[in-house]
């Protein structure tokens, strides 16, 4: 087990010397650890959207005629960030919304399975199950170790595919486990087999440079408020050719009779400058340090701020902290928890807020296989600091709660 933590990145400032939190409006007497979850909006692109809502309001008549224009120019711009095709690429409030324009898009299958992983994300697993009883089907899950190398996640996935087996839904970068899955390969065996297969890329937009390389997905859906930065409810849909005319809004507006893409980017009266601002996330991060160097410095932090959690831990209990993770995320770290704390969902969700309320951190609890963790999150707001915050002050308490909690 190692004793020394990987060397400390030096933190990221503006081109004015100051700390890089200072392009955030986070509050400063709270530890942010949790990027992964909610995201954090810097104050460009608040000020952005602001300005735009102002436009909005001043003039709705003009404004919302107009809008379907705009947001096919800030899709087009979001596409080509990702590296998606601009024409199979459409803007939707989450990944949980684009999951749900998928399941309502595929004809019905009678009888038939639709295989997820344990490690899938609640809401999307939950979809993916009413539409199984839709169906009168069934709904598989499929045991991935947290350990699983590339080919064992790989063969876990597709040996379970069967002759009725109608859909697969994979996560890119799982939420409670923090691993990447090895999802182009389990797409062209999807693709061979005739499984239409919907990647959960909740998680890796932004995290990963070219998210959709090699990667032959029926659909894909990210996230844009988590690693991008970008206003909350934005998110993309990204289909291949032959899926998309069946795609439609989950609301109907009067762009229905449009095209795909077009039809999307018709919302009424919905407010969409959410959409219209999250280009200026994306520039703000690639003009002040460039994606690629936030990316590095992501991934550099995480390995040092687990290290130094796990070690900490370690001091108290004895045992080793660092879980085996066959496929790491870049800037995602898991820290297994003393027995006794979040061994379920439910358990992990208030610890998180026990934490928050009574250490001041934001910190992600998650729990896989009766297991609990702690999912360390890390931005280019983070700096070393915060996690050795975590350590000296954090550690300690939740080791006693532990033990409390096992009497």
């Amino acid at each position: 087990m190692r004793t020394e933590p990987p060397a400390a990145p030096a933190p990221l400032l503006l081109p004015d010397g100051r700390p890089a939190a200072a392009a955030w409006s986070l509050d400063p007497e709270v530890r942010h650890l949790n990027h992964g979850s909610f995201g954090a909006v810097p104050r460009a692109a608040q000020d952005a959207q602001a300005h735009l809502r102002a436009r909005m309001e001043a003039s709705p008549v003009e404004w919302f005629p107009a809008q379907p224009g705009m947001i096919g120019e800030a899709r087009r711009r979001i596409a080509a960030h990702l590296g998606a095709p601009p024409d199979g690429t459409v803007l939707v409030p989450n990944a949980s919304a684009g999951a749900s324009v998928v399941y309502g898009s595929l004809p019905h299958r009678a009888g038939a399975e639709i295989v997820v992983t344990d490690h899938g994300y609640g809401a999307v697993t939950m979809g993916a199950a009413r539409l199984a009883r839709r169906w009168g089907g069934t709904l598989r899950t499929v045991h991935v170790p947290l350990e699983a190398t590339a080919d064992e996640a790989y063969r876990a996935v597709t040996d379970a595919f069967t002759d009725r087996t109608a859909l697969a839904v994979v996560d890119h970068i799982t939420s409670a486990t923090a691993r990447l899955l090895p999802v182009g390969r389990i797409a062209a065996e999807a693709r061979r087999r005739g499984v239409t297969l919907l990647v959960d890329g909740a998680h890796a937009a932004g995290m990963l440079a070219d998210p959709l390389a090699g990667l032959d997905a029926d659909h894909w859906v990210g996230n844009l408020h988590k690693f991008p930065c970008a206003p909350r409810g934005t998110a993309v849909l990204v289909a291949r050719t032959e899926a998309r005319q069946d795609l439609h809004p989950l609301i109907d507006s009067w762009g229905a009779t449009e095209p795909f893409p077009e039809r999307f980017d018709h919302q009424g009266t919905v407010d969409a400058t959410h959409y219209l601002a999250t280009p200026t996330a994306l520039d703000l991060i690639e003009d002040t340090w460039g994606w690629d160097a936030v990316r590095a410095y992501a991934t550099a932090l995480g390995d040092h701020a687990q290290q130094v959690v796990a070690a900490a831990f370690s001091r108290v209990t004895g045992e080793d902290h660092t879980p085996r993770v066959g496929m790491p995320a870049p800037a995602l770290r898991l820290v297994r928890l003393p027995d006794g704390l979040a061994g379920t969902r439910e358990e992990a969700d208030a610890l998180r807020e026990e934490v928050a309320r009574k250490l001041r951190v934001t910190a992600a609890f998650t729990s896989f296989g009766g297991t609990g963790y702690v999912r360390l999150s890390t931005h280019a707001y983070n700096t070393t600091d915060d996690y050795a915050h975590f350590a000296g002050t954090c550690v300690p308490v939740l080791a006693d709660w532990a033990r409390e909690r096992r009497r």
